[in-house]
């Protein structure tokens, strides 16, 4: 059973950072892309960092410049570096993996972690 188990989530001041870790179990984690999503109270869910198989990044204007996705195909793992945080940033941030194979979309979800913005 795959799974994705997300970690570094917490409470932390504006303008202070934080770095998530999501570590990818029973999956080729090399050939998959990576995103991180967040959802606020109220809010959909919205995409913000992606890396592909090759490294390529995009992030949502909302973080661009702040925060960082990184992976590291040897320890299975994505990261989110998160700099400068607002609290318009409070979420659960949640870990997905996706590979489009030739009859369908493989699609795997963490359980989620809480970051929260406040002084």
């Amino acid at each position: 059973q795959v799974r994705l188990v997300e970690s570094g989530g917490g409470l932390v001041q504006p303008g202070g950072s934080l770095r998530l870790s999501c570590a990818a179990s029973r999956i080729i984690f090399s050939i998959y892309g990576m995103g991180w999503y967040r959802q606020a109270p109220g809010k959909q869910r919205e995409l913000v960092a992606h890396i592909t198989s090759g490294s390529t990044t995009n992030y949502a204007d909302s973080v661009k410049g702040r925060f960082t996705i990184s992976r590291d195909n040897v320890k299975n793992t994505v990261y989110l570096q998160m700099n400068s945080l607002l609290p318009e940033d409070t979420a659960v941030y949640y870990c997905n993996a996706h590979l489009v194979r030739g009859l369908g979309v493989d699609d795997y979800w963490g359980q989620g972690t809480q970051v929260t913005v406040s002084s």
